[in-house]
């Protein structure tokens, strides 16, 4: 059987608020550590956009050798990161109005 790639879910499937984690464990000597825990704040983007990110890190910040990469032009890849800073800076937005 094909293992299942789940994704963390980031807001609540009944009301869309942010969701906190509260639960975390260790499957090595199975402790539990619960509470009520903030999610980074990359953790908060969608799996592509996390993705995106990491490869630009990997790529030494250049969109030059992400765009060889990727297959796609400079302009596309300059475009996908300025709307993954967007995304960012609602984020960073979201949890100041949320404290």
């Amino acid at each position: 059987m094909k293992p299942i790639k789940k994704f963390l879910p980031l807001s609540c499937p009944s009301c869309a608020s942010p969701l906190k984690v509260t639960s975390l464990a260790c499957e090595a000597c199975d402790t539990t550590v619960s509470g009520s825990f903030e999610l980074p704040l990359l953790a908060r983007l969608p799996a592509d956009d996390l993705q995106f990110v990491i490869d630009f890190v990997k790529s030494s910040g250049s969109l030059k050798v992400m765009a060889q990469q990727l297959g796609l032009s400079y302009p596309t890849v300059r475009n996908r990161l300025d709307d993954i800073i967007a995304n960012i800076e609602t984020i960073e937005k979201n949890i100041k109005a949320s404290r």
